[in-house]
């Protein structure tokens, strides 16, 4: 099941929305290459490609609280960290499975319940945070 990203999960930070975006841009591809059974090969350059945009994505979202002393940076962090750890295993998962579609499909529903749950519990706290720096 595909989500889209909708202005619900708007953080209010420009440059986070866009990457959020693209996040579940990605996501969603990866859950029709697995749907439509597309090869192996594919699948894993997807789940390499969100590996490494989830490393960027986090690095410049921490940089960015680190820039407004957000006063709960460390707790994001170590969300990031746990996340990319999921990740990880998902990879190892996919792999070991001997590229099953079934993993990427669950693989993908993980993924989007955890960046929606984030975006609203963790996330637009950040924007919160900036417009109160606005008054």
């Amino acid at each position: 099941m595909a989500i889209e990203w909708n202005e619900s999960l708007s953080v209010g930070v420009n440059s986070i929305d866009e990457q959020h975006k693209e996040w579940f841009k990605k996501a969603n591809e990866l859950f029709e290459a697995g749907k439509q059974g597309k090869a192996k090969e594919h699948i894993a350059q997807m789940l390499e490609f969100l590996d490494s945009y989830t490393k960027f994505h986090f690095s410049d979202e921490e940089r960015y609280m680190r820039s407004i002393n957000y006063p709960l940076l460390d707790e994001q962090i170590k969300m990031h960290t746990d996340f990319i750890a999921q990740l990880k295993k998902l990879k190892e998962d996919y792999e070991n499975s001997g590229g099953n579609v079934l993993v990427v499909l669950n693989a993908n529903q993980i993924i989007l319940n955890w960046l929606t749950g984030h975006i609203i519990r963790h996330d637009k706290k950040i924007g919160e945070y900036v417009r109160s720096l606005d008054k």
